[in-house]
Order: structure tokens, then C-alpha cells, then sequence
């Protein structure tokens, strides 16, 4: 049997160029889209799109055309690989912000494009109303490709990286690859067909319930990202008028925050899993509950129930998939509802999912380390064997878990102390920080609240929520081991 090829410092830099440059030039191809739109409007900025893309493919291709020879990169590589990739594709995005309207600074482009990349949907952008529809469809087109990313990156990437308990789920995405999919190649193009699929369904609901076609286009990719940008500065809250289009939004926001591989199972026969799983019923359930308790709280606002309800349902969903739509202003609800939707900044939906957040398998398993921790408190002598959806949970993976909640919440408060610097107030630095790590798009407060924007943020505040919003998408740990010197010393 031949050897492994061993693995040189100049071959991993050609592996990682390569990988970074065939992202390049697949985001180049989708930019001569919004480069159709803008020639078939007439817009002065149209061959600005042209040659972005032409310099994209160009770079892209021969970045990738190098050669590497056998070797492969190793698993600690990958964390490299992975940051890599996301900073590359949002770095390049940020360029038609630059050069075309609405013509950002760079600390402005890169903070919209990361944004977008992530699906965090929080934007530096004032006048959505009155812009081109070419970057309208950029952004919501980043929005798209990025939730299609993180759902790969959660089912083939981050359970073998073992990275917050996503080891969980290493079983699971081999055990639908090897039933349902003889490559692993076959599963990323199920999940696509799938994606694509669901988008094409809310793009046509949406269109059905009175939506121009280019909103519904819009709208769609980037509510079934979880993501938020949307065509206008009030948010959905331009199409509030529409109990349609709430319910259909509420309604798909819910279907990205769910496990992905399910809905695969599903389309194989296997429908089962779809409702009886534990992570899906547990955040429904909450959703139920969250949803009932504002609403109860609150009252009906001077409108009728089934209108009052609508609206809580919208924001509180919105909130707790990360996506970031806003119908109205939740943060003139009261004192007390800053507080409950700052707490739902960190819930978050199901693993596998477009949803940012600390998912709700995390909850979960806190919950059976909490119950260990009773047990042994009251029976010291105890052993019970404990198991997450009839997989055994072990103690390596209960502090794995641990650690990313412990370096979570550390970020958050990292971040939020950061902003402070920047001569921020209390309310908006902290959720600043926890909607950036969270990915969940807007803040709470006057300044980057529902009916606000992140535009009078000085730059260096922006570049930190950069880093935060990068660092939430992919999942803490795979960032921040970058910064240990260990990593670099073998």
C-alpha cells in the first residue's frame, strides 16, 4: 500500500488557494446576475458588476487551477480553511458595495457583506427604498448563498471538527450519507435540491400573496436563509399590512431554523423524524410558549387579537431563527419586552438549520447535565448513563458543550465591552454584541434597534461586529483556536 503523502507547508497554502479560489469564482458567476438586472434597468453601475466579475473568475480560476498533488489537509487545517473561506467570500462581496451604490467605505462594505454572508442581516445602509435593484439582489443573493453554506458546513464540517458538542451529530450526517447517499458529494446536492425547493415555494407564496416579483425573489432567498435583508427600510413591516405574507414569513422562518437532513429523510420516505424529533418538538414548543407570554403580557395593543397575534408570532420567530425581520418596533412594546427579545437573541434554532444562535440541542443538553448534577448531589453513588435522541452523551461531549456556552457568553461580553469604548450606551452595546454573535441582525435600542440601522456606528465598532458576526456564524471555537499559539507551532 502506498504511503500518505506528506503534508508540506507549501501544499496546505495550495490547498487552502485553491478552495478559497474556486469560492471566488463561484461568487463572481453569481454576480453577473445582479449585472443582468442592472443592464435590464438601465443602470449606470451595471459593467462595475461586469468587471468585478470578470476580475473574480480570473483570480478565482487561477487560484484554483494550481496544483497540490495527493496530499490532504488535516483536521486541524480545516479550522484555517474554513475561516478562510468565509473572510475571503465576504471580503470579495464587499467590493460592488465599494465601487457601485451605495458606495460604502470599506469598514461600511465589509460590515454589509459580512452581514450577509453570515445571514446575520444587520445593515449600514439608509435609503433601501430608493436603491438599485442590482444590489438589492447582491445582498439578497449573498444572504441565500451564505445559509446554503452554513447548513453544509454544520452536516460535513463541524461534527468532525468536534467543535460545541456538534460531535453530536457526526452519526447522524454519516448515517443519512451512507443510507440515503453512497458520496458525501450526494448529500450536499440533496441539500440543495432541498433549499432550492423551499425557496422556490415561499418565492411563489410570497408573489401569490401580492408581492412584486422582484420582492418576492428577494424576500424569499433571504427568509429561508434566516437572514433579514430586506428591499425597504421599515423591514417586512412594508408588507405588515398583509396577514398573508406575515403568516407565510412566520411560517418559513420556522422551516429554516429546522434540521435540513430531516427534510432530506423526508423526500426519501422517511417522514417519521420530521416531527418526532426532540430538538424539532422542543423548539416549537418554545416558539408556542414564547409566542402565548408576549402576547398575554402585552395585550392587544389597541388592535384586534388575531392582528396583535400575528405580529408577536412574526417578531418573536424572526428573533429566535436569527433571521431579523421586524413588522414594527418591538422595542416600544415596554421595558420589559427589551428583555425578553434580548434573552430570545440567544436562543436560536435547530442544528443543521440556516438559524444562528446556541441552538436548541445545547439547551437541551444543559438540561441533562443539570438533572447529572441533581442526581449526584442526592445520590452520590449514582451512575446513569446519559443519551441525547438515543445517542449515548458522554462526559468529553457534555464539556465540549460547556466550553463553547462558557466562551459564548465570554465573546458577548468581550464585544459588548469593546463597543463601550466606542462611547456607546449600555442597551446598545450589549445587544449589539449579543445580535452580532448571535447573527440575529438588529439590536434593541433607538440607535440599532428594529427602526434603526448600524450606519452612525463609528468604523472601528463596525470592524469589531465584523469579527463578532464571523466568529457566531462559525461557531466560536473554530475562530478562536486561530489565536492560540499552540496552533501554529506544529
Amino acid at each position: 500500500m502506498q504511503a500518505p503523502t506528506k503534508l508540506t507547508g507549501v501544499d496546505a497554502a495550495k490547498i487552502l488557494s485553491r478552495a478559497v479560489g474556486g469560492l471566488l469564482a463561484l461568487l463572481s458567476i453569481a454576480m453577473l446576475l445582479p449585472f443582468a438586472v442592472a443592464v435590464a434597468n438601465s443602470e449606470k453601475e451595471q459593467w462595475t458588476y461586469l468587471t468585478l466579475a470578470v476580475i473574480g473568475v480570473v483570480v478565482g480560476t487561477a487560484l484554483f487551477l494550481q496544483k497540490s498533488g495527493d496530499a490532504k489537509l488535516r483536521a486541524r487545517q480545516v479550522f484555517l480553511l474554513t475561516s478562510l473561506c468565509w473572510l475571503s467570500a465576504s471580503l470579495f462581496s464587499a467590493l460592488p458595495f465599494i465601487f457601485a451604490q451605495p458606495y460604502l467605505s470599506f469598514a461600511d462594505a465589509w460590515f454589509e457583506s459580512m452581514s450577509a454572508i453570515t445571514t446575520t442581516g444587520a445593515t449600514v445602509i439608509v435609503g433601501l427604498d430608493n436603491l438599485p435593484r442590482a444590489v438589492l439582489l447582491w445582498r439578497g443573493m449573498l444572504q441565500w448563498l451564505g445559509g446554503i453554506g452554513i447548513i453544509v458546513m454544520a452536516m460535513a464540517i463541524l461534527p468532525f471538527l468536534q467543535v460545541g458538542g456538534m460531535r453530536l451529530f457526526q452519526a447522524e450526517s454519516s448515517d443519512i450519507s451512507g443510507k440515503f447517499m453512497p458520496r458525501s458529494s450526494n448529500m450536499v446536492f440533496a441539500i440543495g435540491r432541498v433549499y432550492i425547493l423551499l425557496t422556490l415555494l415561499v418565492m411563489l407564496l410570497y408573489w401569490f400573496g401580492g408581492m412584486h416579483t422582484f420582492d418576492a425573489i428577494v424576500h424569499g432567498m433571504t427568509t429561508i436563509a434566516t437572514a433579514g435583508f430586506s428591499n425597504y427600510d421599515a423591514s417586512f413591516g412594508h408588507f405588515a399590512d398583509s396577514p398573508f405574507l406575515m403568516i407565510t414569513g412566520t411560517l418559513f422562518m420556522v422551516a429554516g431554523a429546522l434540521p435540513f437532513v430531516l427534510y432530506i429523510r423526508a423526500l426519501k420516505g422517511d417522514v417519521g423524524p420530521l416531527y418526532q424529533d426532540s430538538q424539532v418538538r422542543a423548539f416549537l414548543i418554545f416558539l408556542a410558549v414564547a409566542i402565548t407570554f408576549i402576547t398575554l403580557v402585552h395585550g392587544t395593543r389597541g388592535r384586534d387579537v388575531f392582528d396583535a397575534l400575528i405580529h408577536t408570532a412574526f417578531n418573536v420567530v424572526s428573533v429566535v431563527t436569527t433571521t431579523g425581520y421586524a413588522s414594527e418596533d418591538y422595542g416600544q412594546w415596554g421595558n420589559w419586552a427589551l428583555m425578553v427579545f434580548f434573552y430570545l437573541m440567544f436562543v436560536g434554532g435547530c442544528t443543521g438549520s440556516t438559524a444562528g444562535g446556541m441552538k436548541i440541542f445545547r439547551f437541551q443538553l444543559s438540561q441533562l447535565l443539570l438533572k447529572k448534577q441533581f442526581s449526584q448531589l442526592i445520590h452520590p453513588n449514582l451512575v446513569r448513563v446519559q443519551s441525547y435522541q438515543d445517542r449515548r452523551v458522554n462526559d468529553a461531549l457534555l464539556g465540549s458543550m460547556v466550553a463553547f456556552c462558557f466562551m459564548y457568553f465570554l465573546l458577548v461580553a468581550f464585544i459588548a465591552l469593546g463597543l463601550s469604548l466606542f462611547d456607546l450606551d449600555f442597551l446598545t452595546a450589549i445587544s449589539g454584541a449579543a445580535s452580532a454573535v448571535s447573527n440575529v441582525g438588529p439590536g434593541l435600542g433607538e440607535v440599532i434597534g428594529p427602526s434603526g440601522s448600524f450606519a452612525s456606528l463609528e468604523s472601528g465598532a463596525k470592524l469589531l461586529l465584523v469579527f463578532a458576526m464571523l466568529a457566531g456564524r462559525l461557531e466560536i471555537m473554530t475562530v478562536l483556536i486561530l489565536f492560540h499559539r499552540h496552533y501554529w507551532r506544529h
